[in-house]
């Protein structure tokens, strides 16, 4: 214990070091929110990274790959899409928000729609959608806890114990906003993706070498696909897929890291080092995950796979590694979290229907990352048995923000009206369905809650932007907003 909770601590003080190097800058709301547009590729792409792969990426999908074999690639196919998506949105999202000040994605929704009542709407659904996540990647440390403790630690123990690092961290969060999130990214996600692809095949090599597990040797379950009279049915994959690229630029915390580039060519170069790195570590983590199938200690202890093929193959260094690397992951998305959800209480819903000057916006919203933090440490450590299960119903619902966005930014039809009632419906089915039918929806073929949920909402944004045509004036501004993408770039 004194080697695994050792080099966690050490992880810790570097990052809490780099963090007290970083100069505080409250001069301006688009400062704290968003670094002031400052940053480029290299710590755009890390960041990105940093915040959408979470440190339960090492215990749920590598269990997940341990336990059913290729269906879990779907990760990979849907995070590559993710990448792409950044790609296309970069230049309208970019220029949009340095053009009118933009700091959080419901912002770029009012802009879009001129709706004041959107950005409330659009606000309330992210922040309900993903406090659940947030409760989640806190109890992913209690398991690592456990494990760095050769199971000395109860669950409650090292739940609170993880609780205790995270809102430790919290506080250089709160006091230096994004700035201070997006650069602890940087070296979070070197330890997390890059040295974490680095031992991951390092395993994968160990378990191939020494345990004498091939691909030949696993069950032939772990290579089949739900297709044609498959319980989940035909169109699970597919939906899976689908909801998983669309809802990545769903989240607001996601989302937000197209405000802190320096520019379009600097998000377009950025997912062009991001695509590699995710490419990399996916497979890594997947393939690792396959073979450590096939070792003796993983049967029945899938979602461990990752805490105890280290220990198996390296001892307490190794295992204490495989910490540091969850706790990398782990705070990177917690961090873009919490700073997200603040931003959104201060400008989207308080600063919405008060006129408040930045100063005033900056301590709400510090004020409510602590509240935040403070809900979710709280939950983490309860026995909640239906996390799970709220948390895939909020991951259907925050897919339905999709419609209005995806469409608002390349169709120039779609109105407000369209926008609220569509996403509003959108998100109402969505959870309807998900408590009804979980999983999938058999006599839909296998589409999931959100994707029907995705039919509705679709359906009713388009009805509308035909029913309820835009008036001239608002034909006008729409044109003038969709003239500042399409013109050429002045020289000089």
């Amino acid at each position: 214990m004194i080697i695994t909770f050792g080099l966690v601590a050490v992880f810790f003080a570097v990052i809490i070091f780099i963090l007290h190097k970083v100069k505080q800058t409250n001069d301006s709301f688009t400062e704290y929110a968003v670094a002031g547009r400052s940053f480029g590729a290299k710590y755009q792409a890390m960041s990105f990274l940093n915040t959408w792969y979470p440190g339960a990426m090492f215990t749920a999908f590598a269990g997940m790959a341990a336990a059913s074999g290729v269906i879990s690639f779907y990760v990979l196919t849907y995070s590559l899409l993710t990448v792409v998506l950044m790609y296309v949105m970069a230049k309208p999202v970019w220029i949009w928000g340095k053009a009118f000040d933009l700091k959080t994605q419901p912002d770029l929704l009012a802009l879009r729609y001129n709706s004041q009542h959107i950005r409330t709407v659009t606000a309330v659904i992210g922040i309900l959608s993903g406090i659940p996540w947030l409760i989640l990647g806190m109890q992913a440390l209690g398991v690592m806890f456990v494990h760095l403790s050769f199971g000395k630690l109860s669950f409650s123990m090292a739940v609170l114990l993880g609780v205790l690092v995270i809102v430790i961290r919290q506080f250089w969060t709160v006091r230096l906003g994004m700035r201070g999130v997006v650069i602890s990214d940087m070296f979070q996600g070197i330890v997390a993706y890059i040295g974490g692809s680095l031992i991951l095949i390092g395993l994968v090599v160990w378990i191939i070498t020494t345990q004498d597990v091939t691909l030949n040797t696993m069950d032939s379950d772990m290579f089949t696909i739900p297709s044609i009279g498959s319980d989940q049915g035909p169109l699970w994959l597919f939906s899976l897929v689908l909801t998983g690229a669309i809802g990545g630029w769903c989240w607001p915390y996601i989302f937000v890291r197209l405000f802190t580039a320096d520019g379009v060519k600097t998000l377009k170069k950025s997912a062009a080092i991001a695509m590699p790195l995710s490419l990399i570590f996916c497979v890594s983590l997947l393939l690792f995950g396959m073979y450590a199938s096939g070792l003796p200690s993983i049967e029945g202890h899938a979602e461990d796979v990752w805490f105890i093929v280290t220990n198996q193959a390296g001892g307490p260094i190794l295992l204490g590694l495989a910490g540091v690397i969850v706790l990398a992951a782990t705070m990177g998305h917690t961090d873009g979290n919490i700073q997200a959800y603040g931003a959104q209480i201060a400008n989207d819903l308080i600063g919405n229907y008060f006129k408040l000057d930045p100063k005033q916006l900056i301590i709400i919203a510090k004020v409510g990352m602590v509240i935040i933090t403070i809900i979710s440490a709280w939950l983490a450590t309860m026995t909640l048995p239906a996390l799970f299960a709220l948390a895939v119903m909020a991951y259907q619902g925050i897919i339905q923000i999709a419609v209005p966005q995806f469409m608002g930014l390349f169709w120039k039809k779609g109105n407000k009206q369209g926008a609220i009632v569509g996403m509003t419906a959108g998100f109402i089915t969505a959870v309807f369905l998900e408590f009804n039918f979980p999983e999938s929806l058999p006599w839909a073929y296998g589409l999931t809650s959100g994707t029907l949920a995705l039919v509705v909402n679709m359906s009713i944004y388009v009805l509308f932007a035909y029913l309820l045509p835009n008036d001239a004036k608002e034909n006008q501004r729409l044109d003038t907003l969709f003239n500042l993408v399409h013109a050429k770039p002045k020289k000089g």
